[in-house]
């Protein structure tokens, strides 16, 4: 039997507190012989980044104790933040003081291996062993603690004694190779003697260009290439419109993912300069760098490469070099990472609409996946789950835009006859980033198993539909992607899909900047809420992390020369004619968007008399990862759309509106 209750008023088993207590993000894996090693976020812990493993019954058990938390604060997004060495020795980077740490087997006292000084930061590190000596690499970036402005930054690839030996003597560290103000994928040739990695230097980001160099090390005192540091080095491929990503040594070449013909493909770049298309195709096999480390292909014992093709959503294949020739692996998986090789083996993360993410291991001879750890401990049946639908709607000027549709669903309940189903658009961040239909995957659920649709924007500007898609936004930052995203949820409602009277907008970060334009560019949506939103564009480009310092010269312009842009874009300065009611949720230890952003429009919400709620968070950065903060915000956010779409959610307390 099923109850016909109203959109939105439907009860669910997935709670805010189901879902912020049984979620687990798993990020990244490795294996140590044949055992799985894995990251954890754990809300239930203040979000810390547990290193994990299976234990003889094949349970998961911790390595790394609490309070330790595996985590870089490079870039701010991080990346790279741990390894393992084949004897079981966990190094990692600790969150709390950002120090390398050693945590040999069988101990719960981690070692220093870096010097307190609160100056520097290490990300995608690794272990490099060259004639018997081991040493730690990595990305370090070293700040001023008396100037945070970002022309005081500064990065290089170093070598960090794996014996403890700079703990106390930053003179210890070596720096391996310098001069750029950023550096990535730093990988030795098989013979030693090679350095290969990425660089590009603002304003570029490292989707727009990058550079691939190769250097020569030579020996530092020590008389041995592990002991050395690059002489001399030349650019093999990229340039400042063609972004060039992880490099992979494969004999005397190099295998690159870039973009020179529109698309992310796979080529071999030789030391010469020569390139050579692997695989030359319409669609993606490589993708944003946001954190370091991040990969798109591995390279198999025979040769081949295992890559993650994507067109809207993922595919996994095996490219063989020598022929160009593709074959598709079957996956239930729309959304994958391909991750370690281990023989025939590959650990593979991801999920679909209704595969819950998590690490696999995929048997590459028998096509068997095999469950590591799923982010969930208690996945909702599919009669909670709402599915998912690729769409494209057209938008301005003949573009069109891609969504991901979930409908309300619940197996319990149907809607009166007649009644159309409010709908939430999720915006994602970046900007310059894409959604799945896995990703945040219980959230959405979480509204479509109460009678709210959610339809997932991947505006013009996101990535994973080539680079002609992504570079719609240049420039175009609040015009596109608020036009794609209009476009999209007109065509659910003219489409008889969706009630035009009841659409809301939510978004993160840049997903926020799109909700807060959209609601003082356009009169489409009847409610707003805005997770850690860029509101105002001249103070962020004065206050935000060096990695986005001049992100917006492409996406607004440059300063001074865009200045008028910078005023007349922001909608903090485009509320007079506003009279849509917006929740905002911030994270008061925002290093990225900073609570002054959010500040900023509250005040003008004030100013303007129009309903709102601000909740800031203490202890909460870009992305909530308590999970007592988790609860609370997805708790206001359905109360906040009761209370103005009109319909009574079950079971949450009522937001207090101003």
């Amino acid at each position: 039997m099923t109850t016909t209750a109203p959109f939105g008023s439907w009860t669910s088993p997935i709670t805010a507190a189901a879902l912020a207590a049984g979620e687990h993000p798993v990020e990244g894996g490795t294996w140590v012989g044949d055992e799985v090693w894995w990251l954890e976020r754990r809300p239930s812990e203040n979000g810390r980044l547990a290193v994990r493993t299976q234990g003889p019954d094949g349970e998961p058990v911790d390595v790394l104790p609490a309070p330790w938390s595996a985590r870089t604060r490079v870039h701010e997004y991080g990346g790279g933040s741990w390894f393992v060495t084949p004897d079981r020795t966990l190094v990692f980077t600790e969150f709390s003081d950002q120090r390398l740490y050693r945590l040999d087997p069988g101990s719960q006292e981690p070692t220093p291996l870096t010097p307190a000084t609160g100056s520097f930061r290490f990300g995608e590190i690794q272990l490099h062993v060259v004639d018997g000596h081991s040493e730690v690499v990595a990305v370090r970036e070293t700040h001023d603690e008396t100037d945070p402005s970002p022309s005081a930054l500064t990065r290089d690839i170093v070598a960090v004694p794996l014996d403890g030996s700079a703990a106390d003597d930053a003179g210890a560290i070596r720096s391996i190779v310098s001069g750029s103000h950023f550096l990535a994928y730093p990988r030795f040739s098989p013979d030693g003697t090679r350095l290969a990695w990425i660089a590009w230097e603002h304003p570029q980001m490292p989707w727009d260009g990058t550079e691939l160099r190769v250097g020569t090390l030579v020996a530092d005192g020590g008389g041995a290439q592990e002991l050395g540091t690059v002489s001399s080095w030349k650019v093999l491929a990229g340039s400042e419109t063609e972004s060039v990503l992880q490099p992979t040594w494969h004999g005397d070449s190099l295998l690159v993912t870039a973009d020179r013909t529109g698309w992310w493909n796979l080529e071999r770049v030789d030391l010469d300069g020569t390139r050579t298309p692997l695989h030359p195709e319409a669609a993606e096999y490589g993708g944003p760098l946001w954190t370091l480390g991040m990969a798109w292909y591995r390279v198999l014992g025979d040769g081949r490469i295992l890559a993650v093709r994507t067109l809207g959503s993922d595919r996994l294949e095996l490219i063989d070099p020598a022929t160009g020739d593709a074959t598709p692996i079957d996956l239930p998986l729309t959304a994958i990472g391909v991750g370690a090789v281990n023989g025939d083996r590959v650990l593979v993360s991801g999920g679909s609409s209704t595969l819950q993410s998590g690490l696999r291991v995929l048997d590459l001879g028998s096509g068997e996946l095999t469950d590591v750890r799923l982010e969930v401990d208690d996945f909702p049946s599919a009669d909670y789950l709402p599915g998912a639908r690729e769409e494209t709607f057209p938008s301005v000027d003949g573009r069109v835009v891609h969504a991901i549709v979930h409908p309300p669903h619940n197996a319990e309940f149907t809607a009166p006859e007649g009644e159309l189903p409010p709908y939430v658009a999720f915006v994602h961040g970046g900007p310059t980033g894409r959604t799945t239909a896995p990703r945040d995957l219980l959230t959405k659920a979480y509204f479509t198993s109460r009678g709210i649709g959610v339809v997932d924007i991947n505006y013009g500007g996101s990535a994973g539909y080539g680079r002609a898609y992504r570079d719609a936004l240049k420039l175009q930052w609040g015009v596109v992607d608020v036009e794609d995203t209009v476009a999209a949820v007109r065509g659910l409602a003219d489409a008889g899909l969706a009630d035009g009277a009841r659409l809301a907008i939510r978004g993160g970060s840049a997903g926020g900047w799109t909700v807060l334009a959209s609601l003082t560019s356009s009169d489409v949506f009847a409610a707003g809420v805005s997770y850690f939103g860029v509101a105002e564009l001249t103070k962020f480009a004065q206050d935000t992390h060096d990695f986005e310092s001049r992100y917006l010269d492409g996406l607004i312009g440059p300063l001074p020369e865009a200045a008028e842009l910078y005023e007349t874009r922001a909608p903090v300065n485009n509320t007079a004619g506003l009279t849509t009611p917006v929740l905002l949720l911030q994270g008061l230890d925002d290093p990225i968007v900073p609570p002054s952003q959010a500040e900023m429009f509250r005040d003008a919400l004030v100013a303007g008399g129009i309903r709102h709620a601000y909740v800031a968070y203490e202890g909460e950065s870009h992305g909530f990862r308590k999970e007592a903060t988790i609860i609370h915000a997805t708790e206001a956010e359905l109360s906040f759309y009761g209370q103005i779409l009109g319909f009574e959610p079950a079971g949450v307390p009522v937001l207090p509106l101003s």
